[in-house]
């Protein structure tokens, strides 16, 4: 699992390869929440290269949106993300609580 942000001039971009699950889903917290810290509230997380997504995951992003969102100061929204990770998304009923964009370059020009 790699994580790295990086920042531009309207947001933050924060890209992971990998899975998000259980075992790693706390440290996943900890790079948004260090972004929320220093009220850092619009975020791109770039999810071309993760393969799979937990519940804890889900609570994860559900968590960072829910903190982005508080008074009105930004959000949280996803580019790339693998067609099954949307049908999860979808299944739980989630799929209209994020923009989705098909790549970064969108998502950032979205802020």
């Amino acid at each position: 699992m790699a994580i790295t942000t990086t920042e531009y001039k309207r947001c933050h971009v924060v890209k992971m390869e990998g899975r998000i699950d259980s075992s790693n889903g706390d440290e996943v917290y900890k790079v948004f929440q260090a972004l929320n810290d220093k009220e850092k509230y619009k975020i791109v997380f770039d999810m071309s290269e993760v393969g799979f997504m937990s519940s804890k995951g889900w609570w994860v992003l559900i968590e960072t949106q829910k903190a982005c969102k508080r008074y009105n100061r930004g959000e949280l929204v996803l580019s790339g993300v693998q067609e099954k990770i949307l049908a999860s998304l979808d299944l739980v009923g989630m799929k209209n609580y994020f923009n989705l964009f098909d790549d970064v370059v969108s998502a950032v020009a979205s802020f």
